[in-house]
């Protein structure tokens, strides 16, 4: 999940959280259930929730297991507590002003503070 999370990274996780795309996810991984995974949630299909790497170029997500059911997605990450702090879901009304045309021009600032911005 680099670079939204690094090593040494701890997260306030909160369990049975609703699930939107853009939100930062703990889960179970499909073949290994004893696993807990960290990603983020693109998109909601049929069969559970595709989930994502932040890191492009690794592919162990939903690329190479498919949807995750939704029985396996734990909860959503609220936020990183260390070493630097910092909100990973925002609320509904923080994340449409964080993505209002003025906000919107500060560069990173939306990303910084969990809302979720497609770069093409």
């Amino acid at each position: 999940m680099v670079p939204t999370l690094r090593e040494g990274d701890q997260l306030l996780v909160r369990y049975g959280a609703p699930i939107r795309p853009g939100a930062v996810v703990l889960f179970r991984h499909p073949f290994q259930q004893d696993l807990l995974v960290v990603k983020r949630a693109a998109e909601r299909r049929p069969r559970g929730w595709w989930l994502l790497s932040d890191n492009r170029p690794v592919d162990s997500d939903s690329r190479s297991y498919g949807p995750v059911p939704d029985e396996l997605v734990l909860g959503r990450a609220l936020a990183r507590l260390r070493p630097d702090p910092a909100w990973l879901a925002p609320g509904r009304r923080l994340e449409r002003l964080l993505l209002s045309p003025r906000l919107v021009r500060v560069p990173g600032l939306a990303r910084r503070l969990g809302a979720w911005v497609e770069e093409v």
